[in-house]
């Protein structure tokens, strides 16, 4: 195994851009605040922000593509020390690849498999929003709300909307940074923790910048939102996500689990659970990413619920149209909109927590889909493993647009880039 690993502390959030939480996958720190061009209309503001795909934008799924991108993953697999992978590649008029490789579990050598469910860590992040996003078409709440509205005892709790919440603009520190929070984790893995005990981690720390001032992951702010979903809505986050998102995507395996429940089959996952020693964390209980980045998922799901979220087939025009307004901007071609982002014309997520990790993504022009899921959550040279074996991918299918992840450094205690 190839490459030295760096461990970060907290939940992963998976924009992860980054990760998803416990440990999320992706969190980062503070970027500049950078808001859709001014007098631009919202939809020709997200156009304006991002490269446009042409359906030429991805490569033919032929036998001699799929030899070279069988050669990029298990390359990347041996250099980043991943254990198993299953990669999802499609698009109308150009084929399919499908493919699972390694193992699922080291100690029988059982092999990985296309069929398996995966905790997809800070994916989770997408449904979320999706249902603020619903609710927001219902008239049951607006965007515009605050936070105070709906959750008492959050500072800032009168200034901070709903919408800086899933635009990562709140201020709030991320409770998955917490010191207090880590080593509960770490020595209590499987012990639940409701919302509430969450939030309390976070509001003993001060906010770090006024509401909209400028753009950091925060797990905190999915935990709002769920809140919010479970008052506005009238029932439990993970029956109301049923309800109203994962039933109508028809997504029959995707959900977000009361426990640690965790459906066969499934791989088993592998953290180095911060320090040197690599743990089995597949029956850690996800309670700690609840909203943010909990729930259970398949690669077949998650492939169709990668044009269903970057389309809004669920919402609005206009509320689709807001979601992607990329009010933060990393670079020219990577950004974050509201629990979603856009690097170099791909729209989507990654998921991180520990043991697993998950990108899910959509080219939009092109109507092709990637979706990557690893039984690990060990960084490789400061990068996400998921990030690496997309990026590897994409240089294949997609050359002009390289699926990429802005990074941080990896402070004693900050986290890497988004991912969750």
């Amino acid at each position: 195994m190839g490459g030295s690993r760096a461990r970060r502390r907290g939940v992963y959030p998976g924009v992860a851009l980054v990760a998803a939480l416990a440990l999320p996958a992706s969190t980062g720190a503070a970027y500049a605040a950078q808001g859709p061009p001014g007098g631009l209309p919202v939809a020709s503001a997200v156009l304006a922000a991002q490269p446009t795909p042409s359906a030429d934008a991805f490569g033919s799924l032929t036998p001699e593509v799929a030899e070279r991108l069988d050669a990029a993953v298990r390359r990347t697999m041996r250099e980043a020390g991943i254990p198993g992978a299953v990669v999802s590649l499609s698009a109308p008029g150009k084929g399919e690849y499908l493919r699972a490789f390694g193992v699922a579990d080291k100690a029988t050598g059982a092999p990985m498999e296309t069929g398996f469910h995966t905790r997809i860590g800070s994916e989770t992040k997408t449904f979320t929003v999706t249902a603020i996003l619903e609710l927001a078409d219902r008239g049951a709440l607006s965007l515009d709300d605050p936070i105070a509205k709906y959750v008492e005892g959050v500072p800032n709790g009168g200034k901070i909307t709903l919408r800086d919440l899933a635009d990562m603009r709140s201020g709030l520190f991320n409770y998955t940074e917490d010191d207090a929070f880590g080593k509960q984790l770490m020595a209590h893995p499987r012990e639940p923790l409701t919302p509430r005990q969450l939030l309390d981690y976070s509001f003993r720390h001060p906010v770090n910048f006024q509401p909209n001032a400028q753009f950091e992951y925060s797990n905190t702010n999915l935990i709002l939102l769920g809140l919010v979903v479970e008052k506005a809505g009238g029932q439990p986050l993970h029956d109301f996500l049923r309800e109203n998102v994962t039933g109508p995507a028809g997504l029959p395996d995707t959900f977000l689990p009361t426990g640690a429940e965790f459906p066969e089959p499934h791989a088993q996952g592998y953290t180095d659970g911060g320090g040197s020693t690599e743990e089995n964390a597949t029956d850690w209980n996800p309670s700690w990413a609840w909203a943010a980045g909990a729930m259970i998922s398949t690669v077949r799901d998650l492939r169709s619920w990668a044009r269903t979220v970057a389309t809004g087939t669920l919402l609005e025009p206009e509320t689709q149209a807001q979601r992607l307004v990329p009010r933060s901007k990393f670079d020219a071609s990577i950004a974050y909109g509201m629990g979603i982002f856009l690097t170099n014309g791909w729209v989507g997520h990654n998921g991180s927590l520990p043991g697993y990790e998950s990108v899910t993504m959509y080219l939009p022009k092109a109507q092709a889909t990637m979706v990557v899921v690893l039984n690990t959550d060990d960084v490789s040279d400061g990068q996400e493993p998921s990030t690496l074996v997309a990026s590897a991918v994409t240089r294949i299918v997609s050359p002009d647009h390289v699926y990429t992840v802005p990074t941080t450094p990896v402070a004693p205690s900050a986290k890497p880039s988004p991912s969750s």
